[in-house]
């Protein structure tokens, strides 16, 4: 790769994005440009360790704000643009869905229109190298019964306004593909796990519930089945995709780790009962608290992955097993970037209740 190669990340201060970050400044020789406005869930303290690199930048910029984008579109004369930054957790977009909305949807589309009118008036060279990658969820595709998978062709169908704000934003990536010939490039990821994710995702509230002693809440009889990827290679997929990913074309991106919640909640107490030294509890398993569920909670979701593993060369490292010992490792080794979170506005609090109906 170049050393003259820009890569623009929007969202690089979340957990998918700075998990890009990191490797692309310590993998590769792009340059990067991370765009993040830093809502509660972007970090600066997930990039300590790259911020100081040379070939490093960052805009705190809302990609809703068509004038900054445009600066930043001509300052760094990106040659990839990688579209991470979203408002992401479902609880969060039903009690409140208007910033579902603008950031996801009107968010999406000023950052076209930035790239289209900047893509438009590129050298010829430049012009044909460029990319812009939407990075987006298999949540769009609603729910599976117990058997069924998602394809690249299978029908939207999304049940939570964070997934249809996300459904949104693909129908309008693949429009400014085929209506102006923006070279995009659309991937649907499972779900990810790792290090440095924001605390209220289910494993990060399973392991520092766990670790306080505190109730470890499941959702309704914790039966709902995700297929789990660990975000290092989600990052691996994404670069295969930039790299050699067709234009106007979809990926899945998924690791056929299909998991109930309550099993894979059990492994991470089965990690800390062997890994925490000093534990609040003997039995971690012990606190499982079986909640309400969430309103309209997809049953199942399950990625065929075969077309990235086919055509871009692409396999996860990680085996669910490696990749839940390293993420329960992570957080017990820096136990001070949750804290300094959680003495925030939010504190492991539940959040999603107000769909409900009874």
């Amino acid at each position: 790769m170049s050393q003259s190669k820009c890569i623009a990340v929007t969202g690089g201060a979340g957990f998918i994005g700075s998990a890009l970050v990191r490797y692309l400044i310590k993998n590769t020789d792009y340059k990067v440009v991370n765009i993040d406005k830093l809502t509660y869930a972007g970090n600066l303290n997930s990039l300590t360790e790259i911020d100081k690199d040379t070939r490093y930048n960052f805009e705190p910029k809302d990609i809703c704000d068509k004038q900054a984008m445009e600066k930043i579109f001509n300052q760094y004369q990106p040659d990839v643009v990688i579209h991470l930054a979203a408002e992401s957790h479902v609880d969060r977009s039903i009690d409140g869905p208007t910033e579902f909305l603008n950031t996801n949807v009107v968010g999406t589309y000023t950052l076209l229109e930035t790239a289209l009118k900047y893509w438009r008036e590129l050298s010829s060279d430049k012009k044909a190298n460029f990319r812009f990658l939407h990075v987006s969820t298999d949540e769009v595709f609603g729910s599976l019964g117990e058997e069924g998978i998602f394809r690249e062709d299978t029908p939207y169908k999304p049940n939570s306004p964070y997934s249809a704000s996300k459904a949104s934003s693909d129908h309008f990536v693949r429009a400014w593909y085929h209506t102006y010939g923006l070279p995009a490039v659309i991937t649907n990821c499972s779900n990810n796990y790792g290090p440095y994710q924001f605390p209220e995702k289910l494993l990060p509230v399973v392991i520092l519930n766990a670790l306080k002693g505190k109730p470890i809440p499941v959702y309704g009889e914790g039966i709902n089945v995700r297929d789990w990827i660990h975000v290092e290679d989600h990052v691996n997929a994404l670069l295969k995709v930039v790299d050699k990913g067709k234009h106007g074309e979809t990926y899945l991106i998924g690791t056929r780790n299909e998991q109930k919640n309550i099993d894979i909640i059990r492994k991470i107490c089965t990690l800390m009962d062997e890994m925490v030294e000093e534990p609040a509890v003997d039995n971690h398993e012990s606190l499982i608290e079986f909640v309400k569920d969430r309103p309209g909670h997809d049953l199942r979701y399950a990625i065929d992955s075969s077309k990235v593993e086919k055509e871009l060369n692409w396999k996860p490292t990680y085996t669910l097993e490696q990749g839940l010992r390293n993420t329960v490792k992570w957080y017990l080794e820096n136990q001070s970037w949750c804290e300094q979170i959680l003495n925030g506005s939010y504190r492991l609090e539940r959040l999603g209740l107000k769909g409900a109906t009874s």
